[in-house]
């Protein structure tokens, strides 16, 4: 069933984001019930909250960019792309690395640190060789950007796991993410917003380019002085709400499917304003609500988003959110409100938030995982084959 010629290794994908789901429903509830003792702490030479950082990160947030960028790249450069046993030996390379996290505590350190490392690794190489290979005929010349993220998140992990600096690594992370966010939020909702609304949204590369290179800029700002990365978090931010303004954010909030995708563009903008008034003010917040506001924003929100889309406009599906679809989004904005403002408002109940956002991350991405697996192994209907 699982031999290499089956749908679910054609294209990056369909296994990494059927991974995903499985992550999203579980890791969240895993950490949950670690915060609050009801499980032990993983068998592994890091912290439990070095391990809920890797894995949001690394375990699932990987899972989800990995599979978006295989899949995109090979578009972008028009060719076959990776598929088949290279997909089979990444995602396996993936589950490892998951076994390596959570049990490798006692393998001796070069077995630990290969098993923690082969999948960010490989894949990352994976794509800067197609990124670099097929350059000249690349749809999308910022895709540059890529070519510097990519070996920048293995520095990143690096730092989390073995530099002993694991604030620097987990603040590069974010970052990273953040750039590719926004990178992915400047093509996608410009086709969004044409396709759904018929209209054309503001693409002035006088404003989207600084506003990228304040992202890759951002990237080392563990290692710059407080007062600069406040102000170019301050930049960035202003910049970056300069553009929603033009955005037609009032149309797009008629739409759930599109607007979550705004709710997480806001998200990045509020995660940059806490993080600039935060160099500068000592705020008393319950929780690491800059961290969770872009976690729960930014990728709680959009990434279900973007599973539907591109599972079912990648299978040859009609790309339209049902009922449930929906619903699946609408609990992710709840998991939002009960992680990050709630326990502003009521600190006691900080610790049953943390539990009921990691049960909604068990709800919808258990949804996602039932809905969505079986249409990823199943072949594209409209008789294509990739």
């Amino acid at each position: 069933m699982f031999r290499h010629t089956h749908p679910l290794w054609l294209v990056g994908f369909r296994p990494f984001f059927a991974l995903a789901c499985l992550a999203g429903l579980s890791l969240p509830l895993l950490w949950a019930m670690i915060f609050s003792g009801i499980l032990p702490a993983p068998t592994a030479p890091f912290s439990s909250v070095q391990w809920h950082a890797h894995e949001m990160f690394f375990g699932f947030g990987w899972a989800v960019l990995g599979g978006f960028l295989l899949t995109s790249t090979k578009n972008w450069v028009n060719i076959r792309g990776y598929h088949g046993p290279a997909l089979m030996v990444l995602a396996g390379a993936w589950i490892v690395e998951r076994l390596a996290m959570g049990f490798g505590g006692n393998w001796p350190l070069p077995l630990a640190m290969l098993a923690n490392n082969a999948f960010l690794g490989t894949i990352a190489a994976m794509l800067l060789w197609t990124l670099i290979r097929y350059r000249s005929q690349d749809s999308y010349r910022d895709n540059a950007f890529f070519m510097l993220m990519l070996p920048a998140f293995l520095i990143a992990k690096y730092l989390m796991l073995y530099g002993n600096n694991f604030t620097a690594g987990y603040g590069m992370a974010i970052a990273l993410f953040r750039l590719a966010f926004l990178v992915m939020l400047e093509r996608t909702l410009t086709q969004f917003m044409k396709g759904v609304f018929q209209v054309q949204i503001l693409r002035q590369p006088k404003l989207d380019m600084p506003i990228k290179l304040l992202g890759l800029l951002l990237v080392v700002e563990p290692f710059l002085p407080r007062p600069l990365t406040a102000g170019l978090s301050l930049a960035l931010a202003v910049l970056l709400a300069i553009r929603f303004v033009f955005w037609k954010p009032q149309l797009a909030f008629k739409r759930i499917d599109i607007g979550i995708m705004y709710i997480g563009y806001l998200a990045i903008v509020g995660q940059l304003l806490i993080e600039a008034l935060g160099h500068l003010v000592n705020f008393v917040w319950i929780g690491s609500v800059s961290v969770h506001l872009f976690t729960f924003g930014a990728m709680g929100c959009v990434i279900p988003a973007m599973i539907m889309r591109i599972s079912k406009g990648h299978t040859g599906r009609k790309v339209v959110f049902d009922a449930l679809d929906r619903a699946v989004l609408y609990v992710m904005i709840a998991a939002l409100a009960i992680r990050v403002v709630v326990p502003q408002l009521a600190p006691g109940a900080y610790l049953a938030c943390i539990h009921a956002s990691a049960t909604c991350w068990l709800l919808a991405f258990g949804i996602l995982a039932v809905r969505y697996i079986p249409l990823l192994m199943q072949p594209r209907i409209d008789g294509r084959e990739h």
